[in-house]
């Protein structure tokens, strides 16, 4: 990045675009292998596993029609019965194979990307033969930090549904109940973001510093404290666009809705994959950005050399660092 470090903590919302697209054009290269290697595998998987899903799901509707048709007591309804639940537990491990898949190339992803854009702001040289070999060290303490992170979101949406249980058994019919509902629903929604930009900033911590897990958490809410509404802003935009990029895939490839041919399906599959895939990058790059600026916001010098070393730990080449080197110093002292 060109800015100096106490430049950062005073970018907005299209500051940190700006120097995220920056970051990109000047990694171009290394990015491309690393998209075509990682993240082409991780949306290809999304992408597929809607119109499959579609298609069995459909499939088992249809089965489950017949199998209600159908006599009980008949082999009919008996061979049906059982090809129900077969396709059920096929639909089932399609779903765990799915989650696992993307699971495995997101965090792999999120290493790659966030080590290489490390690399380039702590002025270390990174080849693609070299974040490749890195990635599976610093996947295993994103894995930490990821299941950690997932009991958070575990425990939470537990809590929700709890609360709404007892929303529904006491005030659901009354004015009041609704008014209740809908201001709850209002906090359930920033509450999950919430917890997701801490999340999205634990995962830089953990490959930058020498925190995982529930201290990577720590550090992310930390960290978040006065850019959370640029935080938030940036999170909500990139998943609207997801959100939108599923429902024109559904309508466009997987339904093939008003009277798409299959040429134009298959060309509007590969736009929406493209779309994705730049989507992907486009986050994972500007989640290591806004880092940087939270920890200049924060007065929290940034040491290129420590974190230079600190990058040379998942090579071998630097003894391990405490967490103290790695640290950022305050700038105030600076």
């Amino acid at each position: 990045m060109d800015m100096e470090q106490e430049e950062l903590q005073f970018l907005g919302l299209f500051g940190i675009y700006k120097e995220t697209f920056k970051l990109i054009f000047k990694l171009r290269k290394i990015l491309t292998q690393l998209t075509l290697t990682l993240i082409l595998p991780l949306s290809f998987i999304y992408l597929a596993q809607e119109r499959v899903s579609e298609l069995l799901f459909w499939k088992i509707r249809f089965n489950e029609f017949l199998l209600h048709e159908a006599p009980p007591g008949t082999l009919k309804h008996d061979r049906l019965s059982d090809l129900v639940t077969k396709e059920w537990a096929e639909y089932a491990l399609l779903k765990l194979a799915y989650f696992a898949l993307v699971l495995v190339f997101s965090l792999l992803s999120t290493s790659a990307v966030v080590y290489t854009v490390a690399c380039a702001f702590a002025g270390r040289d990174a080849t693609f033969r070299t974040v490749m070999r890195v990635v599976p060290r610093v996947w295993r303490r994103l894995m930490v930090t990821f299941l950690c992170a997932f009991f958070a979101f575990f425990l939470y949406n537990v809590g929700f549904f709890v609360t709404l249980f007892v929303w529904s058994v006491t005030i659901s019919d009354s004015v009041a109940g609704d008014v209740v509902l809908i201001v709850f629903l209002i906090l359930y929604a920033a509450v999950f973001v919430y917890l997701t930009v801490i999340w999205q900033l634990a995962s830089v911590v953990t490959v930058l510093e020498d925190s995982s897990g529930i201290a990577a958490m720590v550090k992310g809410k930390r960290l978040m404290q006065g850019k959370m509404m640029v935080a938030a802003a940036i999170f909500l935009k990139l998943n609207v666009l997801i959100f939108f990029l599923n429902i024109f895939f559904k309508i466009f490839v997987v339904y093939r809705s008003f009277r798409v041919g299959l040429a134009r399906s298959l060309g509007f599959g590969v736009l929406f994959l493209v779309v994705l895939l730049v989507t992907i990058l486009f986050t994972l790059v500007v989640q290591t950005v806004l880092y940087l600026v939270c920890k200049s916001y924060h007065h929290e010098n940034i040491d290129k050399s420590a974190l230079s070393d600190h990058l040379g730990v998942y090579l071998g080449d630097y003894v391990p660092l405490m967490a103290k080197n790695v640290q950022m110093e305050d700038l105030d002292h600076v």
